[in-house]
């Protein structure tokens, strides 16, 4: 009997790391053969992933080029996986999210009548352009999928609203909880040493994540406000921002924060890094998609940095708060979770939506039950 043929495909670090679960499952299938391309969208950091996780690519189209446009990547993407799925000929194509790589590959695929499987499916926060591309990325790949594995019933909710057959939605949880449990560790020793220097029983650490396109100028400007203001009113307390590597973040951010006491930056940190600061921190200011999934695994509240959110699931748990970029509302709302302790350990304690940290199991045990 022939083997059921999949072809794994992702570009980016978060692509990669909540990829990484459904690969070590599959590694022990014994149904399943399997394949990894990746596209190398982002360079560098998906790299990191790659020896982190130990995973080896079959393929790697290794597209990225300074400056890329969306319009090259996609349109690179496109030719390139061609090839591939020619020689390949998988009986399905797996993509993860919302990446302008998960689109591409999708039509690609589509363009062949190769089935799609998409992980992460149907997360929507019904503005086209928050975030941008990310929103249509997935609004697109969910058309063109026929296997959507879904992290929450909310998401499946969404998929049946659009009108994918509920026999072809499948509620897993989400990888990237997956990806923390596989990460922490009470003895962790940092790979960034300047994280190995902090007090984590003495002080209160704020982890702050900021990079989203939309929040680039005036957003990321009223984000750093902000985290002047809360170092300044609260003793004791640590802001820790490693700084996306996008030269307009990098800017920015090292324009307003350098030398500001009690504010340290850091360059990116790797993804077990920042699962065990977030461990360690007291509260989360991000304006990420997977930080809203990963913190509450770890009973850290979570303010979102943006004015809508796709995890819609964590907002209605309590385990997070949209505050957007206003200065004001950012310091408001992190004074009241330094200063009100029932309101902490309400958020602290709320139930993470996002599953059980066995999220890559279940989705190759459908793998091997629909081939």
């Amino acid at each position: 009997m022939k083997a059921f043929k999949v072809l794994l495909i992702f570009g980016t670090r978060p692509e990669a790391t909540k990829m990484a679960s459904v690969i070590k499952a599959l590694e022990k299938s014994q149904s399943i053969e399997y394949k990894i391309c990746v596209t190398a969208q982002h360079r560098e950091m998906l790299d990191e992933i790659l020896e982190i996780y130990d995973i080896t690519p079959d393929y790697d189209l290794d597209i990225m080029k300074h400056k890329q446009s969306l319009s090259h990547i996609t349109s690179s993407i496109l030719i390139k996986i061609e090839e591939i799925l020619e020689i390949e000929k998988p009986d399905m194509v797996l993509v993860h999210g919302d990446t302008t790589t998960t689109f591409s590959s999708s039509l690609a695929a589509f363009y062949k009548k190769i089935k799609v499987g998409h992980v992460e499916a149907g997360l929507r926060s019904f503005n086209k352009y928050l975030p941008y591309p990310e929103e249509i990325n997935r609004r697109l790949t969910g058309v063109m999928a026929d296997y959507h594995f879904a992290p929450t019933e909310f998401a499946k909710q969404n998929l049946l609203n659009e009108g994918v057959k509920e026999e072809n939605i499948f509620v897993t949880g989400n990888t990237g909880v997956d990806a923390v449990d596989m990460s922490i560790k009470e003895d962790y020793v940092f790979e960034n040493k300047i994280l190995n220097s902090i007090d984590y029983k003495k002080d209160r650490i704020i982890m702050v994540t900021a990079h989203r396109r939309e929040n680039w100028g005036g957003g990321i400007d009223s984000i750093c406000d902000a985290l002047i203001d809360i170092v300044k009113k609260n003793e004791g307390v640590k802001v820790i921002y490693p700084v996306h590597m996008n030269p307009i973040v990098k800017e920015t951010v090292h324009k307003k924060l350098n030398g500001i006491k009690n504010i340290i930056l850091t360059e990116t940190i790797n993804v077990k890094d920042s699962h065990n600061l977030m461990k360690r921190s007291y509260l989360v200011l991000t304006d990420s998609g997977g930080i809203q999934e990963e913190a509450p695994h770890l009973n850290k509240p979570v303010l979102v940095m943006r004015d809508v959110t796709e995890r819609q699931e964590g907002v209605m748990a309590g385990t997070l708060i949209l505050v957007g970029t206003d200065k004001k509302n950012i310091v408001d709302n992190v004074q009241l979770l330094l200063d009100d302790d029932k309101k902490y350990k309400n958020m602290s304690e709320a139930q993470n939506p996002y599953g059980d940290g066995k999220a890559g199991e279940r989705i190759v045990k459908i793998l091997e039950e629909i081939q």
